[in-house]
Formats: C-alpha cells, structure tokens, sequence
C-alpha cells in the first residue's frame, strides 16, 4: 500500500523538522481528544441511566395522580374539580442558563421564577383527600418534568458534541496523521539517497584526486 504524503511538500531538512513537530502536536492532539470524546461518553451515559429512572418514577407518579384525580372526580363530581382547578395558581416562569462539562455548554433550566409555594389555593371544605392527593402529586411531577427536560437538554448536546469530537479523531488518526508519517519517510527517504549519491560522489571524486596524484 502506497503512504500518502502532503502534497507540496519539499525534502529538505528544514521541512522534515517542521513535519516532525507537526506529527507531535497532532499526536498530541489525537490523545486529547480520545481523552475527551471518554469522557464525554461516560458523562453521556451517566444521564442516560439517570434519565431513565427519573422517567419510570414520572410514570409511576402519573399513574398515582390520574388514580387520585378520578377518585376525586368521582367523590366530588368532574364539575366541581375543573372548576376548582381552575383557581389554580400560575406555575411561574423558567429562564435558560448554562453550565459547563468538558468544555460543552450544556443548557440548565433555571427555575428561580416558578411558584414554589406550597400553599393551598382552596380550602378543606370544597374538596377531598384525593383532591388534594392529587394536586400534590401534579405539583411534584411538574418539577420532576423540568428536571427530566435538563436531562434530555444535556443529553441532545452531548450527542452534538460527541459526534464532533469523534470526527475530530477519525480525522486526525486516519487521515492527517498518516500523511503527515508518510510524509517524514518520505523525506527522510530522499534526504538518505542524497547522502548516499553525494557520499558515492565525494569517493569518486576522491579516488580520481589520487589516480592523479599517482600519474604526477
């Protein structure tokens, strides 16, 4: 297999110290970046697994707070519960922010704005247990619903950066560091044949000097 080498390039010495200093940092480079793309998987997959318990425990939740809910419409009539619902305070507002993982910029959901009260915005008397079962229940899978939606935040940008990082590598370790190899043999190759011709030359030249001296 024939090693592709830079195109351009011209063998002497100062450009063989040159390709060699590049092969170092591209080397260098390679090993970041294989470091990094590690890295970012295992971080990757971290989420994954939390993402993934965290969303089996919102079914479960969902599950609990529809099972309250009918039995709160059941005990006080669907009516009655859409009209108390619907005094229901504003959940607030979220705002994005940024934090960082390996130099990925991962977005977080900042829920400094959101009504945190846990106050209730009825009274005992127009409801049920189960009403207010199920209003609590809604209010913590609301939240649990913001942090899942960070996960998947984090997640997607993961995967962007991921998939760059990897073309990085590939880059480099199939395509620039190979040329840049077979360019230092190249040119170590042409620099050793002139060498050798101008050490056959100078022998020549040599043995001509003393055949002369030999005639005089």
């Amino acid at each position: 297999m024939v090693e592709e080498i830079i195109e351009g390039v011209s063998p002497t010495r100062m450009e063989l110290l040159d390709i060699r200093k590049k092969l170092v940092l591209a080397e260098k480079g390679h090993k970041l970046l294989e470091e990094k793309r590690d890295a970012l998987v295992e971080q990757f997959f971290d989420i994954i697994d939390k993402r993934n318990k965290l969303s089996s425990e919102i079914m479960e939740e969902f599950k609990e707070a529809f099972s309250s809910l009918i039995s709160a419409q059941m005990i006080m009539g669907e009516k009655e519960v859409e009209n108390i619902a619907n005094f229901s305070k504003d959940f607030g507002e979220i705002s994005f922010d940024n934090y960082n993982i390996m130099g990925v910029k991962i977005p977080k959901i900042n829920t400094e704005k959101l009504n945190k009260e846990k106050k209730l915005f009825y009274s005992f008397f127009d409801t049920c247990s189960k009403f207010d079962e199920s209003y609590k229940r809604f209010n913590y899978i609301m939240n649990k619903l913001i942090e899942l939606a960070d996960y998947e935040g984090s997640i997607k940008s993961l995967t962007v950066e991921i998939e760059k990082t990897k073309r990085r590598v590939n880059v480099l370790e199939n395509n620039l560091i190979p040329k840049l190899k077979g360019t230092r043999k190249y040119i170590e190759m042409q620099l050793e044949e002139r060498e050798r011709e101008d050490f056959f030359r100078r022998k020549r030249i040599k043995a001509i000097m003393e055949s002369k001296k030999e005639i005089v």
